[in-house]
């Protein structure tokens, strides 16, 4: 069974302003975790994304017609992503021990992650 774990962007992640010493350890801690995934034989992918004001978003409020295209950044940061793993793992379960086991995605109690399984 194939999950995606969601890094839930922060306003600190949107901005790009977590300050040097935390992110040290955000990505120290991140590289442990991403080499149990990896060494446990259940990490398909891993990555970060660039905060929205980098992004591109295509809209289609008229069915039939081409899209809208609106240039980050993005409101309602709580619903962008910042960051992303794609497991592969046996059960339900086993996602969600996976999933507990991961850090903070963002330090200072900020980071939230979304579970949800792939369609097959």
């Amino acid at each position: 069974m194939k999950f995606m774990m969601i890094v839930k962007a922060s306003k600190d992640s949107e901005a790009g302003t977590m300050p040097k010493e935390q992110m040290d350890k955000m990505f120290a801690a991140m590289k442990e975790y991403n080499d149990e995934l990896r060494n446990a034989g259940v990490l398909v992918a891993v990555g970060g994304l660039l905060p929205s004001s980098q992004g591109i978003r295509l809209s289609y409020p008229i069915p039939g017609e081409p899209p809208i295209i609106t240039e980050g950044p993005f409101d309602a940061v709580n619903e962008l992503i910042a960051g992303y793993w794609f497991i592969d793992v046996e059960s339900h379960e086993e996602a969600i021990k996976w999933a507990m086991r991961a850090p903070d995605p963002h330090g200072l109690g900020e980071g939230q992650i979304e579970l949800r399984q792939v369609a097959e």
